[in-house]
């Protein structure tokens, strides 16, 4: 290992959390390596924002082109394409697996790999994402203002998008493939009171149509029969989302859900290894909130290599 260049910080992904964390990190004079499949995350999947500080009005791709650009104003080594696939401790030093038969070596580590939605698997889908295709009814609803939109999934996370659309949207149809509604009574009785609502339950999204934007969506029940067409603008997927910790399983605490479990400091079970964003048991799944975090973990490394348990301890913190 004597041989290898040791970095005091690798950042294992490029969203809100790890941007935030690389340039609180290199602000620190840290020698900062990150491993990203691509900059901005699920923040590239969402159409338009209106709810982050500093931006009345900014669409995903702008604000993840500006995260960028700042972090570009740093020395810190971006492995763009890459993905983590590994990760090991040796000694007081953790060794990184990157996709290509690469690795790196350093001090310390984030895990800010956030997640990923689960998708249908359709026709229309991949190429519609962020053109009428959302995974976020709080992020994009408000720009499908009298509109008709569909909200796929019928759990919790559906029926509360059900709920927020239903302030903005001219028509909804909720789809779940099951015959069972399964989110919580007091949600589905509070969607059900809304006389926009078209309940379509034992059906499925067999195709998105639309080229430049979504047309419309064919369904068709889940035991068999025909298809339909319903004309719409818009169809938020709320079928759940996956944490990127495949690679980590057996090396930090995981919990239930997959998510790394951190405490109010960012840190994980293991020493030197922080986490922050999506990817971790934090509720709250948002681009501001991933920020901060990922604050919060730069800084808590910062922390953990001068040695200093308590924060109250840097006169210059």
């Amino acid at each position: 290992m004597a041989q290898d260049h040791v970095y005091d910080l690798a950042i294992l992904g490029g969203g809100p959390g790890g941007l935030t964390a690389a340039v609180y990190a290199s602000r620190k004079q840290l020698d900062v390596v990150m491993i990203t499949g691509d900059i901005g995350g699920q923040t590239n999947l969402t159409q338009d924002i209106e709810n982050y500080m500093g931006f009345r009005f900014i669409s995903g791709q702008e604000l993840a082109d500006k995260f960028r650009e700042q972090v570009e104003q740093f020395p810190i080594k971006i492995m763009l394409g890459k993905l983590a696939e590994g990760v090991q401790q040796e000694g007081k030093l953790f060794r990184i697996a990157v996709s290509g038969k690469e690795e790196v070596v350093a001090r310390t580590v984030i895990i800010a790999t956030g997640k990923r939605s689960r998708m249908l698997g359709v026709p229309g889908e991949k190429e519609l994402v962020g053109r009428g295709v959302s995974f976020c009814s709080i992020c994009d609803g408000p720009f499908f203002r009298d509109q008709r939109v569909a909200v796929v999934g019928g759990g919790n996370s559906g029926i509360t998008a059900v709920i927020d659309l239903l302030k903005v949207a001219r028509e909804i149809t909720v789809l779940e493939i099951t015959d069972t509604w399964r989110a919580d009574p007091v949600l589905l009785e509070r969607a059900r009171a809304s006389e926009k609502v078209r309940w379509l339950a034992g059906h499925r999204v067999v195709r998105i149509e639309g080229t430049e934007e979504v047309t419309g969506i064919v369904v068709t029940p889940t035991a068999g029969g025909p298809e339909e067409l319903i004309k719409l603008e818009g169809v938020f997927l709320e079928i759940g989302l996956q944490p990127n910790t495949g690679f980590l399983k057996g090396f930090v605490e995981l919990n239930e859900y997959g998510e790394v479990v951190i405490d109010s400091r960012c840190r994980t079970s293991i020493p030197g290894v922080l986490a922050a964003g999506d990817v971790t048991n934090t509720p709250e799944k948002q681009i501001i909130v991933a920020a901060g975090e990922g604050a919060k973990a730069a800084l808590g490394v910062y922390q953990y290599l001068l040695g200093v348990e308590d924060v109250r301890q840097l006169q210059t913190w």
